[in-house]
């Protein structure tokens, strides 16, 4: 789905539909349930169904020390959406400027101005204006003065316990991806680089793609199986996410090798999915050792990711 980031002079496809604002991060079953009455508002009047969101998070702006890193980039998060039927996602560049308009001139300037917004979905939690000083409450009056239909929906709950991205990011860092993913549309994924390692695994006939850059939270150290993700095509693939005590190397790494695929992946972008933590990185005594593990994580892998 093409991403919009300029919103002056949009064209008239996009306005007077319904919109949701918000940051969307990790696209949950909270989300999900904003979706679902988004575009059943959108079809109701008759226009576009538009999620307007933030790049980068305005945390990161105001408090980049408290700003955790967040759970999807840009593209992933406008894929996600669009595959729930979202129909154009607005990735707003968030200045000084935005952060400056105060409530009232947030809705005017954007939500009446440049969206022409007939309807709009909101969650609970909806802050909005410098020092987030609007809520939904003050939004609710807004939007009844602007002939604006508003709707607020509940939170979503998975075993007795709220959906947010807060409780997936914790989940992720405990290494949880299988319960994570329950709350997610799509199993976590991360993205990054393929760089030059040591050339170790491939000496061990275990080849790995060593990822580096990585803009997206990192799951707890650990061997997980997943699917690597090449040209849109995906591989079963186990990942190792540490260090290799083994050889006396301590540098977090993040390691991928994708089984039954014997292509140069070097200087190309890789997309990595998490299905399941399958154990702790541990040193191992010899070489010998090792590989009868990884022949092991592989079979487990091959079970998990088919």
């Amino acid at each position: 789905m093409p991403i919009l980031r300029d919103i002056h002079q949009l064209p008239k496809s996009i306005r007077g539909g319904a919109v949701a604002i918000g940051n969307f991060d990790g696209v949950h079953l909270g989300h999900l349930r904003i979706v679902e009455l988004l575009l059943e508002r959108a079809r109701e009047v008759g226009g576009p169904a538009l999620v307007f969101t933030f790049d980068p998070h305005p945390a990161r702006i105001l408090r980049p020390e408290q700003c955790p890193p967040p759970l999807t980039w840009v593209e992933r998060k406008a894929q996600l959406l669009g595959e729930q039927g979202v129909d154009r996602i607005i990735a707003y560049p968030t200045d000084e400027r935005l952060l400056r308009l105060s409530a009232q001139q947030f809705f005017d300037s954007i939500v009446c101005q440049s969206l022409a917004a007939r309807a709009m979905v909101e969650g609970p939690n909806f802050f909005f204006g410098h020092n987030r000083e609007g809520n939904v409450e003050l939004l609710g009056q807004l939007t009844a003065a602007a002939g604006i239909s508003l709707d607020v929906v509940d939170p979503v709950e998975l075993e007795g316990q709220l959906v947010s991205s807060s409780r997936v990011r914790r989940l992720i860092g405990d290494g949880q991806v299988a319960l994570a993913a329950q709350m997610l549309s799509a199993p976590y994924r991360i993205r990054g680089m393929v760089t030059h390692g040591d050339g170790r695994g491939s000496k061990l006939g275990f080849a790995t793609a060593n990822l580096e850059a990585v803009d997206t939270l990192l799951p707890k150290t650990g061997v997980y199986a997943g699917r690597a993700w090449v040209d849109s095509t995906s591989h079963p693939a186990a990942i190792s996410l540490g260090p290799n005590p083994t050889f006396g190397k301590s540098q977090v790494k993040v390691e991928v090798h994708l089984l039954d695929y014997d292509q140069s992946l070097y200087g190309q972008p890789l997309e990595v999915e998490f299905l399941e933590r399958l154990r702790e990185i541990v040193a191992f005594e010899s070489q010998e050792q090792l590989i009868a593990q990884l022949e092991n994580d592989i079979i487990e892998v091959r079970s998990i990711v088919g």
